[in-house]
């Protein structure tokens, strides 16, 4: 059987010893555990925006520049810091990254009292390069204690731990600018600097859990060889890390991996398009308070559906593909595009806020696949730091659009020229995909073959 054709079957469930499982999964909830974190201080600007705009008197633009700084950075740090995570492992990539978000968090609390423009995006930039560590550490750790044909289920159900991210800061923002009761302890109304400082001290705290119960690999947890790196061409379990130039031209010669990325650039348009400006449409255009019952309930879902969109992509692209991620995005990217120019079309809030999941669904759909599965896919436990960085950079070179741009867009235009807005990268997307929707690799040819070699003369000497 050729390695194109191991690809596209379809998975049997692999038979692991005893208390592997469980090591994995302590592994595998802690480092959820910790990316959900930097939600927390990630999306704890988007609930904070109107309160920001009021104080200082921001515009949509203005503050749309907050957002652009941050992901254009993050972008850029997830290019860099995937080479780095290939060389200092996964853990370690994730705790720097979680000490500085953890300070610039705070540090932009305390820029209130300050209240410049030019100070917050400064601040939020630095935070963008530190909070980029951790997409390629999660992976690069991952990619090393699941096999190519668990990935995507893996992709899915992790999707669910890190959106617990969103959740948490979905409820916790509103409650502390708001006020609360949580058993026996009534929190009064707080200034919105405490959306920052209350997520830092919990990133604080699931850091030293991070330190503590996890390890990069099988291999250093005492499970050796257990999972087979399908890229190596060393013995497996073996863990070389491979040269910075080997890792540099194989992930950035391989036209595959920026055909995803150009898709992934895609996604991140319309996700953060929806994710960083919906508080702002609810409050502004429909007056909806953060404390009430139906900004809360769309708050809670946009994450709901986005989990359930990211498992049932992942199940379909492993188990009915075989491990291939294109047909699957495809769909979804086209699908997307149907459901917003709908949305356009309609005004009253709760038709709009249905929309708005469906977009959640397949937007996140398309984020879990391309940007953690197929990555991974791409890269193997060796280089998946890397390919991880390359592909997710593009999702937030796009996100920056989704800030300054958009920004103009609703001062100059209004909220009803928003999903237009979006309407086209779902095109663009799906259309890139197609490109690709019959290989049953995201390898390079040339690496198959020597994969396919590889195979071939063990099974010469095994006979």
């Amino acid at each position: 059987m050729s390695v194109e054709d191991e690809d596209s079957s379809v998975a049997t469930k692999p038979k692991y010893p005893p208390g592997f499982r469980a090591r994995r999964g302590q592994n595998w909830f802690f480092v959820g555990c910790m990316y959900a974190s930097f939600y927390l201080c990630r999306y704890n600007l988007s609930l904070s925006a109107k309160e920001i705009k009021a104080e200082f008197n921001f515009s949509n633009e203005d503050f749309g520049w907050i957002f652009t700084g941050f992901f254009w950075i993050y972008a850029i740090g997830q290019f860099c810091n995937g080479l780095l995570t290939d060389r200092m492992g996964g853990k370690k990539a994730m705790l720097v990254g979680a000490c500085g978000t953890i300070v610039l968090n705070i540090i932009f609390g305390a820029a209130s009292y300050v209240g410049v423009l030019g100070l917050f995006i400064a601040i939020r930039m630095m935070d963008g390069y530190m909070q980029s560590f951790g997409a390629p550490g999660m992976i690069k750790i991952n990619a090393a204690w699941f096999r190519h044909d668990e990935r995507g289920r893996f992709a899915g159900i992790f999707g669910f731990m890190i959106q617990a991210g969103r959740f948490a800061i979905n409820w916790l923002a509103p409650a502390l600018m708001t006020g609360t009761t949580v058993l026996f302890l009534t929190i009064p109304a707080l200034h919105w600097r405490y959306v920052f400082w209350v997520p830092a001290c919990i990133t604080a705290l699931v850091s030293v859990c991070l330190y503590l119960f996890v390890k990069d690999t099988p291999d250093a947890a005492g499970w050796k060889g257990v999972i087979r790196d399908e890229h190596s061409e060393e013995e497996e379990g073996e863990d070389v890390t491979p040269p910075f130039k080997e890792v540099l031209y194989k992930i950035t010669s391989n036209k595959y991996v920026w055909i995803v990325a150009g898709a992934y650039f895609c996604t991140g348009v319309v996700r953060q398009g929806i994710d960083m400006w919906f508080p702002l449409f609810l409050q502004e255009k429909h007056g909806i308070l953060k404390s009430s019952s139906e900004f809360q309930a769309v708050a809670f879902f946009i994450p709901f559906v986005a989990v359930i969109g990211s498992l049932m992509s992942g199940y379909v692209s492993d188990v009915f593909f075989g491990g291939r991620r294109a047909p699957v995005a495809a769909t979804l990217y086209f699908t997307e595009t149907v459901i917003i120019l709908a949305a356009a079309q309609f005004t009253g809030l709760y038709v709009l806020c249905g929309f708005l999941l469906l977009i959640s669904f397949t937007v996140n759909s398309t984020h879990s696949i391309l940007g953690t599965a197929a990555a991974m896919d791409v890269g193997g436990r060796k280089m998946a730091g890397f390919a991880s960085g390359v592909i997710d950079s593009f999702q937030y070179f796009g996100a920056g659009l989704s800030g300054f741009a958009l920004g103009r867009i609703l001062d100059q235009y209004g909220w009803g020229a928003w999903f237009y807005s979006l309407a086209g990268f779902g095109i663009l997307g799906g259309c890139l995909m197609l490109s690709i929707v019959n290989r049953k690799s995201l390898r390079k040819d040339s690496d198959l073959e020597a994969i396919a070699a590889r195979q071939a003369a063990a099974a010469a000497k095994d006979s």
